[in-house]
């Protein structure tokens, strides 16, 4: 089996791990739910992060696997899973209303919760400002890839529902919080995220953007332009920025996703600071450490978690395109250290199901990249 081919099956298998059993070889979707126990590992089986890039990966299998129904078949699962997400995440836990303030003409108005297993304490439930913003990006490459604007619209609906509650000021400045309440209502830690202000700005941007091209592709005929939906949003962004200089902790996941948010916007100068320092640390630090064989046995595998160290490569993955870059061999080392601990289930079985997803998406990135997926607009 050619290396290309042997990736693309352990993400397959990956996937399966996750959400199968899902068809493989029929173009309709429409028997497949997505599985509540344990599937993505979550509260009712529903988590987040781990479902982003689910949905994500979806649409990567849309294009990456051969056969006349792929496409309608993997775009179909990643349409389930988003309305799964939706009609879980956007509802409280008992699952018998909405989260307040979403209506079902405006559902994610009430944002989304993370998905944790319990309700309260410091691990409890709520809403995270970068778990939203990378579901909005799932949301957005899932409207490119079908050619459906309604997807894009729940992103922008979602954005400027949480947006005010993440927002507050401090020290006599603009700053955020990390983590709310589920009803949005409290602040559960005041402290800001490293990223999430550069996440904001970057994502509400690209919602921003993709709602124009639909607004030019639905509206050919005339010459109305389409309100900026996101603008204001966009600009308390770039004022935080302005004040919050930023700094990579190493961490391998802070790290990977520093280097594929910089790579979406690759040309402005937050972005070419953050990747200076980001590929630094993949060469001089990361690489070397995580390309070392992973010893059996949970008690010697704990201070290596899998999913923060497939995020740094799906991060250096998507900001070097070069294959033969010295980068990207060490990124192949530490995948093939992982490989057989990941599938298996010897490494951490709780996180098993975002160890799989996040293995899958640095096996290959697909949809995470920029431009794997595109809008065609008339001229």
């Amino acid at each position: 089996m050619d290396p290309k081919a042997k990736k693309l099956a352990l993400f397959e298998e990956a996937m399966q791990r996750v959400y199968g059993p899902y068809p493989t070889d029929v173009p309709d979707s429409a028997s497949w739910q997505p599985p509540s126990n344990p599937g993505a590992g979550g509260h009712r089986g529903r988590y987040l992060w781990t479902d982003a890039f689910g949905v994500v990966n979806f649409i990567t299998l849309s294009r990456e696997k051969s056969g006349a129904h792929a496409e309608q078949l993997y775009l179909g699962l990643a349409r389930r899973l988003a309305d799964t997400v939706h009609s879980v995440l956007g509802r409280t836990r008992d699952g018998t209303a909405r989260l307040p303030g979403a209506t079902d003409e405006e559902p994610l108005k009430g944002g989304l919760r993370i998905g944790k297993i319990d309700a309260d304490g410091p691990d409890g439930d709520g809403q995270y400002h970068h778990y939203l913003t990378l579901w909005m990006f799932a949301l957005n490459r899932l409207a490119l890839a079908t050619g459906e604007a309604r997807w894009n619209d729940l992103a922008v609906q979602l954005a400027r529902a949480i947006h005010p509650h993440f927002m507050t000021r401090r020290g006599g400045g603009d700053t955020m919080v990390w983590k709310i309440s589920t009803d949005m209502r409290r602040v559960l830690v005041s402290s800001k995220g490293n990223l999430d202000d550069v996440d904001g700005l970057v994502m509400f941007t690209l919602l921003q953007d993709t709602a124009d091209l639909f607004h030019k592709r639905d509206n050919t005929t005339t010459t109305t332009t389409a309100a900026p939906p996101l603008g204001t949003e966009i600009e308390h962004y770039r004022r935080i920025m302005a004040t919050h200089p930023k700094s990579l902790s190493g961490d391998p996941l802070d790290l990977g996703m520093s280097l594929w948010i910089s790579h979406l916007d690759r040309r402005a100068e937050w972005s070419r600071a953050l990747s200076s320092s980001g590929l630094a640390i993949a060469r001089e630090r990361f690489l070397p450490a995580a390309s070392s064989p992973v010893a059996a046995g949970r008690w010697r595998q704990q201070y290596r978690l899998a999913f923060r160290e497939f995020g740094a490569c799906m991060g250096i993955e998507c900001y070097v395109p070069d294959e033969a870059n010295p980068l990207r061999k060490g990124v192949e080392a530490v995948l093939d250290a992982w490989e057989g601990r990941v599938l298996d289930g010897t490494a951490d079985d709780d996180l098993r199901p975002i160890n799989l997803v996040m293995y899958a998406a640095a096996l290959e990135p697909g949809a995470f990249r920029d431009g794997y997926v595109s809008l065609e607009v008339p001229d």
